[in-house]
């Protein structure tokens, strides 16, 4: 038996809706107190099965983590106990692989095995490995695990080939503490790498051109461990942002900072929606469905528009008169959803890698099945717009990045059941 959600849809949503700590910079910044001895305390980590997947990771490898409260941790360094990331762990979440940059930096050999996560595309970690080479680590790969010798390393360029997220924060990582400097050229400029930056920098790290796509470390010899606090999950505020405009109510949403969201703020605005805050934190967001005009968006790296807001934005497109166009750049894979979706009464096809959104039409409640994160919670939100009861299937895909993503809906006006399935 698997986890489903049973969603009652065309209630009102009112109400405040809080953003909780960011699931992509908590968990890099986790994996960052493996860069150097001490205790540490991190604040606003979501409550996330990612999350506590990483926790038990963390453990293996040696650290003490304690949960001092729903969102808080403390974590205590007191070196490596073991040099090897196993598979029965890594296998759980993509993200693991990022122990790779601390273990180099630390140790002079480490293995970590070859990631798992969600089936949207191939994600290779060939970017990750060829940058660890250029900082003087010997990789092999044996049996599906990534060998690294790491006694001799120093500062290089590196130009990556795409702007990877995940290398970029792997190589900031091994980085801070390699003698000389390092340049990543081509770096991912996602405002989660901001925060591991700032992050790195309250340890004590030398890092310039943050948000930019060359970033500079000068390492040091020695870091320190550090309070920090993590930013709000801007993927998790947009999702709260179309859900309040498919819905027929006044749902606001508590921190969300819409300069984190890059393109998507002004594709909304370009299309009628009208944002404005309310005691400074608080997003009230003005627009009328009947009255938005279709778009044609392409997924980019950021500053562009987010690959993981692309399912949410399609299902709104869809409920917007008139023909869009929406194409993904980011992840081969990811129109998985567009099925799930027609299944519920929109018209969508897909046309040389670019989906054609035949918008206007009314949705009824389904069943239909997650393929990812995003897409999960994308299709909780046409189960919210949608005529009738629906029914979401496999919502451990949406546990993995959204905390308590029902229960804050419910307590704004959503009806959701969290049920059983057959697996």
């Amino acid at each position: 038996m698997v986890d489903g959600f049973k969603i009652t849809g065309k209630r009102a949503l009112n109400g405040v809706i809080p953003v909780s700590g960011a699931k992509n910079a908590a968990l890099p910044i986790l994996i960052g107190t493996l860069v150097e001895k001490g205790e540490y305390i991190i604040r606003n980590v979501p409550n996330l099965r990612d999350i506590r997947v990483l926790v038990k990771l963390l453990e293996d490898l040696g650290m003490t983590v304690e949960q001092i409260n729903e969102n808080d941790y403390k974590i205590i360094n007191n070196g490596f106990r073991r040099n090897e990331a196993s598979y029965e762990i890594v296998k759980k979440m993509r993200a693991s692989f990022l122990v790779m940059g601390p273990m180099i930096s630390n140790l002079n050999e480490s293995v970590v095995s070859l990631p798992g996560g969600c089936a949207i595309g191939s994600r290779p970690v060939d970017l990750h490995i060829k940058g660890f080479e250029a900082l003087g680590a010997e990789i092999t790969q044996v049996h599906g695990y990534i060998h690294a010798k790491s006694d001799n390393l120093k500062g290089a360029e590196i130009n990556l080939k795409f702007p990877s997220v995940g290398a970029t924060e792997n190589l900031m990582m091994a980085a801070v503490k390699v003698p000389g400097k390092t340049i990543i050229g081509n770096a991912a400029r996602e405002p989660e790498i901001v925060d591991l930056g700032n992050f790195l920098i309250k340890m004590g790290a030398k890092i310039t051109g943050l948000g930019t796509s060359s970033i500079e470390i000068e390492g040091v010899e020695e870091l320190h461990a550090c309070e920090y606090s993590v930013m709000p999950d801007r993927i998790e505020a947009g999702t709260y942002i179309i859900a309040s405009i498919i819905t027929d109510g006044e749902l606001k949403v508590k921190d969300a900072r819409l300069d984190d969201l890059g393109v998507f703020k002004s594709e909304l605005e370009d299309m009628g929606i009208i944002f404005e805050y309310e005691d400074g934190n608080i997003l009230k967001i003005n627009g009328k469905l009947e009255s938005l005009k279709p778009a044609r968006i392409r997924t980019i790296p950021h500053p562009g528009f987010p690959t993981d807001m692309q399912p949410q934005m399609m299902l709104l497109l869809s409920l917007v008169n008139g023909t869009s166009e929406l194409e993904e750049t980011v992840f081969e894979n990811r129109f998985m959803h567009v099925p799930e979706f027609n299944r519920m009464g929109t018209d969508i096809s897909i046309r040389h890698g670019v989906a054609v959104v035949s918008g206007g039409l009314p949705l009824s409640g389904a069943e239909v099945m997650a393929s990812d994160l995003r897409a999960g919670a994308a299709l909780v939100l046409a189960g919210l717009a949608a005529e009738g009861t629906t029914v979401v299937n496999r919502v451990y895909h949406i546990d993995r990045g959204y905390d308590k993503l029902e229960e804050k809906l419910n307590k704004v006006g959503a009806k959701i059941e969290r049920i059983k399935l057959d697996a």
